[in-house]
């Protein structure tokens, strides 16, 4: 008898929690005259991002072309109402014209049950606008410049490495190997430590950055869509072995420097600065903020800043590098071009410099349509942080209503790109560019709120490709197939089985 009254009371109460959704909660949309797909209690529109069937960029540009003729739509991430921008003028609203509204990722950010997420990414209204402001000079080209001869000498241990592969004719994982270099390249310049990741691919400090992207489908969904969940049940979304990895290494490297008076060109150096003063050496001297009253960053937010640095780093950059040389090695023209460019500019400057570097504009190009077809984020997030209207759509935002700005839809929507499978880095000529909307291309996000560090990451991707090009070519291997498959359980688009390419020597 008491179990038939359980089972009763349980029948009614998904009955009840089913009435809701469908009639509560999914009623959301409907009621602001938005078009919006089908829902499914209790998950809305997202049953095929929590089983792993697709990779959440390439879930948003389905879902792009599908609807974009509505200008916006709506879908549900769980029980959160989720607003998708299609028209371009709208999204420049969202990104940089009403700002105000838009400022916050929405995506999970506690400091006290996760130290490692109070970073710029992740940190919300004046805690972010705040740090912003003391990081920005940390990013400009008079401080990557004095960084550059770290990037160089990385390049370097990555072409010499390689060159047996080459004289063997070998095929190479390019994603690993770039992920390699750049691991090397940002512990060196955030960390201040060599971690000789080119040469022992299985040491700790590539471990420990594996373990950062070993997430599931549902904890994805979570972090972007759903963080109150984590607050609620304290789940942090770092591990604690990755926490406690980078705090106790950062603390080490930071007391040492102090204990010794280290003093040295690198990411590093700006944070104890700002950890000693609350703000960096300006490039020109003469402009020094000498105030007592600036805050200054704690032990731990300084950690947090290098986390990012080190994540966004050598992740999305790494990414793109491969799908640079995955693009070349199938357009061998395009390829041969570059090279000539390269070539030609390390002769006029007889090394590889930082001027060099700036100066290769078709090597420019070719990052651009790289990034254009793989964008670093496949969408971007916002939250509505005040109410408002959008205008033209004539839609009332309330706040807390997720957005969802579909980059790798917009890269690949023929409407903009004619072919846009077709890879050519003509179509960044500055006739072409100027021709398009501002907004249609989005690698690092656009307002307020771009990547603070997207100046640093197309440094450290050229230089890696300019030496690797100016020693090498590369050749599509036969297990690498076109076009690729992405990992469903990865943010970024990775390659589902590698990128294998063969290396030859020129």
């Amino acid at each position: 008898m008491v179990l038939v009254e359980l089972i009763g009371a349980f029948i009614i109460a998904l009955s009840i929690v089913y009435i809701y959704f469908k009639y509560v909660i999914f009623h959301f949309w409907r009621k602001r005259g938005v078009f919006y797909p089908k829902p499914v209690v209790p998950i809305g529109n997202v049953t095929e991002l929590i089983m792993g069937k697709v990779q959440l960029g390439v879930f948003f540009h389905d879902a792009y072309l599908k609807y974009k003729g509505h200008g916006v739509f709506g879908m549900y991430s769980f029980y959160k109402p989720n607003l998708v921008i299609a028209d371009l003028d709208l999204i420049r609203t969202v990104l940089t014209k009403e700002f105000g509204s838009f400022h916050d990722r929405g995506m999970f950010y506690n400091e006290k049950i996760d130290p490692l997420s109070g970073h710029l990414f992740f940190m919300p209204g004046k805690k972010w606008r705040n740090l912003r402001v003391k990081m920005t000079p940390t990013f400009t080209s008079g401080k990557i410049k004095q960084m550059f001869p770290i990037l160089k000498d990385c390049s370097d241990e990555l072409t010499k490495y390689l060159e047996d592969k080459a004289l063997m004719r070998e095929s190479v994982e390019m994603k690993d190997m770039f992920a390699r270099y750049l691991t090397d390249v940002i512990m060196s310049t955030a960390f201040g430590i060599k971690s000789n990741c080119i040469e022992e691919p299985n040491n700790e400090y590539r471990i420990q950055g594996k373990k950062i992207f070993e997430a599931n489908s549902i904890w994805i969904i979570l972090v972007m869509f759903v963080p109150q969940i984590m607050d609620f049940f304290c789940i942090p979304l770092t591990d604690r072995q990755v926490t406690n990895f980078y705090m106790n290494m950062f603390r080490k490297s930071v007391e040492y420097r102090q204990a010794h008076n280290i003093v040295r060109h690198d990411f590093m150096n700006l944070l104890i600065q700002l950890m000693e003063r609350g703000y960096v050496d300006p490039d020109d001297k003469k402009t020094a903020n000498t105030s007592s009253a600036v805050n200054k960053l704690t032990l731990a937010e300084a950690t947090a800043q290098s986390y990012i640095f080190f994540l966004a780093g050598f992740e999305s950059s790494s990414s793109i590098a491969t799908h640079a040389l995955y693009e070349l090695a199938q357009n061998q023209d395009i390829q041969d071009k570059v090279r000539k460019e390269i070539d030609e500019t390390l002769t006029k400057h007889d090394d590889l410099t930082y001027d060099a570097v700036n100066e290769m504009i078709y090597l420019h190009k070719v990052i651009n349509e790289t990034m254009r077809k793989y964008p670093p984020l496949p969408v971007l997030n916002r939250i509505c942080t005040k109410e408002i209207v959008l205008p033209t759509a004539n839609i009332h935002v309330p706040k807390g209503t997720l957005i969802t700005i579909p980059v790798l839809g917009l890269h690949r929507d023929p409407s903009l790109y004619p072919d846009p499978d077709k890879f050519d880095p003509e179509r960044f000529n500055a006739v072409e560019v100027a021709e398009r909307h501002p907004y249609a291309y989005l690698p690092f996000g656009e307002g307020p709120r771009n990547c603070i560090g997207a100046r640093f990451g197309y440094v450290q991707m050229k230089v890696g490709l300019v030496n690797l090009l100016s020693k090498y070519k590369f050749k599509l291997h036969s297990r690498t197939p076109v076009p690729l498959t992405f990992n469903e359980k990865s943010v970024t688009l990775a390659a589902k089985d590698g990128i294998y390419l063969i290396i030859e020597p020129r």
